[in-house]
């Protein structure tokens, strides 16, 4: 027999490594669209504003439909020799890929109507898909094997290579951007050498763009290539094991019942309260920060350190995160976000105080996207301990959360874009008047601040502490 090395726990090394190259594909993807989808169909495809804000909120809308829906049939799914959820990963795989790269790929010789049907196609498609795949492994987790340490334990791991994702994708598409900025300033040049109009200009020719639009699919091609990968690791390095949760004298409730119960749950209620809000003021804060950086700061052709900084702090916040206690943590990685954005604000073309604040940024980002994966498990923990008799509702706990989120991204990329539309945003314009410029500061700033302290006032609510969730994983930890 094949000897593995021991974590501590009881779950092989191998089998956590395995299981965390799983979550490189969301977040390198998810990414990817937070960072240039917005600026790509508005100056590279050069589609009007309104249509753009349709698409990005439709598919996010869409997205955000289809997880619970996903969550339901996943929990449903029958045993089979390779477990319940790898089917799962293995099927929506290679079509998720190729959604992918036809998100990125803009058809020649159509028109506007056929583009945005195009665009808004492949959106809702790659969403689907990456439900079908991101869903079923999140519920992984709960199927490693092992106690609710060992979980934790894979957790870390995950979030661990999540962070590099991010890094990746984070220099792949810096790149990208770097050389879309560069043929905007080439195209824009001659067109409006002094700056002197404070209306937007006409905008460049598409021809100047070729460049930047095969490096979109050069990029696209990649994060492809990578998603294949990682999900042939997960499928040949983990298998699936029934948990104490899933003995067979329990029963799994009806859907609407079974909804009705996670909504009344009063800690998973306000856990995801403070992540919608929480989410929703950074997606609108970080799905404009590249036109913030080419329209305000005058920094577009600099995004890419900025996205290096933000993806490198990342990482020594999560080290700080595993020494203090969640809630704590939560507060003062979100405090951290208020002072960085208003100081960008003011001071938003001087290069080091952006890379200086992006650390900030960095911190709080990590405490929105990575922290909520660490206190789901202890909602459904105590969800478990109140109803001893329900199972298998692991994958609606996490499917009803990515709705929740989803639909909060999908609303504040559609709301920011569509303001855009109205205050005259054109698209592929070399400038833009003071009203844009306005906007595009009060959407990176201000509107995030409130949201956020909404946010962090449903945290103050949140009822389960660290003594509370030990005392939790105790008593559901089968006695030997």
């Amino acid at each position: 027999s094949q000897k593995s090395l021991k974590a501590p726990g009881g779950i092989s090394l191998a089998r956590k490594i395995c299981y965390a190259v799983g979550g490189v594909p969301y977040q390198m993807t998810a990414l990817s669209i937070g960072i240039s989808l917005q600026i790509f169909l508005l100056d590279i495809v050069q589609m009007e504003a309104f249509y753009v804000s349709m698409i990005l909120f439709l598919s996010q809308a869409w997205d955000a439909v289809t997880d619970p829906v996903v969550g339901y049939l996943v929990s449903r799914s029958k045993w089979t020799r390779i477990g319940k959820l790898t089917p799962w990963l293995v099927l929506s795989t290679p079509f998720g890929v190729l959604s992918y790269l036809l998100l990125w790929f803009e058809p020649h010789h159509i028109s506007q109507p056929l583009r945005v049907l195009w665009f808004l196609a492949a959106s809702c498609l790659f969403e689907t898909l990456m439900s079908c795949y991101n869903i079923p492994y999140l519920s992984l987790n709960m199927f490693l094997g092992g106690d609710q340490k060992d979980r934790d334990s894979a957790t870390a791991y995950r979030m661990s290579a999540e962070l590099v994702s991010m890094l990746l994708a984070s220099v792949i598409q810096g790149q990208v951007m770097a050389l879309y900025n560069t043929e905007r300033q080439e195209s824009c040049q001659p067109l409006d050498p002094v700056h002197e109009t404070p209306e937007s200009t006409s905008p460049p020719q598409t021809a100047s763009l070729q460049e930047t639009k095969k490096a979109f699919l050069i990029s696209a091609l990649v994060m492809g290539a990578l998603f294949f990968l990682c999900s042939l690791v997960v499928f040949l390095g983990v298998k699936e094991q029934q948990g104490p949760l899933c003995s067979d004298d329990k029963v799994q409730p009806p859907y609407l019942i079974s909804l009705k119960m996670l909504i009344c749950h009063i800690p998973y209620q306000r856990l995801v309260l403070g992540f919608i809000f929480a989410g929703f003021a950074f997606q609108m804060s970080w799905s404009n920060l590249a036109l913030y950086c080419s329209h305000v700061a005058g920094l577009g052709a600099q995004l890419q350190y900025l996205l290096l900084v933000l993806t490198v702090a990342v990482p020594l916040w999560q080290a700080v995160l595993l020494r203090l206690g969640k809630k704590v943590t939560i507060f003062i990685g979100l405090s951290l976000y208020i002072p960085a954005v208003i100081i960008v604000a003011c001071v938003p073309s001087n290069l080091p105080v952006l890379l200086l604040m992006g650390i900030l940024m960095g911190f709080s980002m990590a405490t929105v996207f990575f922290l909520p994966w660490s206190m789901l498990p202890d909602a459904v923990d105590d969800f478990a301990m109140r109803h001893p008799s329900c199972k298998d509702l692991e994958p609606l706990f996490f499917s009803c959360y990515a709705f929740c989120r989803k639909l909060a991204g999908g609303l504040s990329v559609g709301i920011s874009t569509m303001i855009l539309h109205f205050v005259g945003y054109r698209a592929g314009a070399c400038s833009h008047g003071d009203g844009v410029v306005t906007t595009l500061i009060v959407l990176f700033s201000p509107a995030p601040i409130a949201l956020l302290l909404i946010g962090m006032a449903f945290f103050c609510c949140y009822p389960i502490n660290e003594r509370q969730s030990l005392q939790l994983q105790e008593q559901l930890t089968p006695v030997k």
